[in-house]
């Protein structure tokens, strides 16, 4: 008898219990960012933030195909990769409102979020700035003889700044166990993918350093699992880095400071009907009344994260200087 398309997409991969665990880390994600848009418009938010709304499935997909033991390395648009690496909402958004108890002590805020006893080596508000530490955690990873791998990530600009290649070329030479995850999502800031790049997809580049490029529909959660546990199992084996591009959208600017001139409501639209979450509860047969049932559970826990974080401490001004040395 024929598998059915759901038997084929998640009865090879995951467990059916697992993918609905998937689905309700990718409503979360939302449930998180949403929240803290509206925490941003009330002022409570320090600097700025960069909303990953729309790229949820690959947050949910990539994390879970890794072991616990694994490294993170992640960028300012990271929300949702720390949250599904395990993050806790109360510590998370304890940072966000820059309180004593956040991960950071509140120093960190929304792009500089880390957890290191996690192996979460924090994001980057420099763009491309923690691939070259990729670098030096893949080597830290080969000599230690230990079977860990990276998840870098990245935005489809970052792949235009020499940290990129410089990487990639390092990476490659040294065999190291790297994956790089390039989420490209058709903006770097307000510039289109079509006019700052000559070729279509960026996993072409992984041609010209020797490691595999693949490029995968970053809207489909089972697909970003697949080839995120595929490039482990290759990194594992001492097979070198690999190259992902997850083709998705953001629905929202590039930062809370962005008015969107660049492109049409049409646009955004267009890219909705792709939407993740929809796309992967109607895979499962997850009706709406459950789907409303995981949104509620979702928001719930935030708002008790809002509640821990709001009274939570200010840091103290004598401790400014704490974390600076070592």
């Amino acid at each position: 008898m024929a598998k059915s398309k759901q038997e084929e997409l998640i009865g090879g991969v995951l467990e059916r219990s697992k993918a609905k665990e998937l689905l309700e880390k990718m409503i979360l994600t939302r449930s998180f960012e949403e929240n803290a848009e509206e925490m941003f418009a009330l002022g409570k938010v320090h600097g700025t933030m960069h909303p990953s709304v729309g790229q949820e499935a690959i947050a949910a997909g990539a994390s879970p195909a890794l072991r616990k033991d694994d490294y993170l390395l992640n960028t300012h648009r990271g929300h949702g990769h720390f949250l599904v690496w395990g993050g806790d909402l109360n510590r998370m958004m304890a940072e966000f409102l820059g309180k004593e108890t956040g991960y950071c002590r509140g120093r960190g805020g929304s792009m500089h979020i880390a957890d290191v006893e996690s192996n979460n080596l924090g994001s980057q508000g420099i763009v491309a700035g923690n691939l070259p530490i990729s670098v030096g955690v893949g080597l830290s990873i080969k000599m230690r003889k230990s079977s860990q791998v990276a998840l870098t990530l990245f935005g489809d600009g970052a792949t235009n700044e020499g940290a990129f290649h410089e990487s990639m070329n390092m990476a490659t030479i040294w065999n190291l166990p790297v994956i790089y995850l390039c989420e490209n999502n058709q903006y770097a800031m307000s510039m289109a993918f079509e006019k700052a790049f000559k070729i279509k997809h960026i996993s072409k580049r992984a041609c010209a350093y020797g490691l595999p490029g693949v490029t995968i529909d970053g809207n489909d959660v089972i697909a970003v699992y697949k080839a995120v546990q595929k490039a482990a199992i290759r990194a594992r084996k001492g097979d070198g880095p690999t190259l992902i591009e997850a083709v998705t959208y953001r629905y929202r600017g590039h930062s809370k400071s962005d008015r969107q001139l660049y492109r049409t409501r049409e646009e955004v639209k267009s890219w909705m009907k792709k939407d993740p979450i929809p796309r992967f509860a109607k895979l499962l047969n997850v009706d709406e009344k459950e789907i409303k049932k995981m949104e509620s559970k979702a928001k719930e826990r935030i708002r008790k994260a809002v509640e821990f974080a709001e009274s939570s401490p200010e840091p103290d001004v004598a401790t400014i200087m704490e974390g600076i040395y070592a």
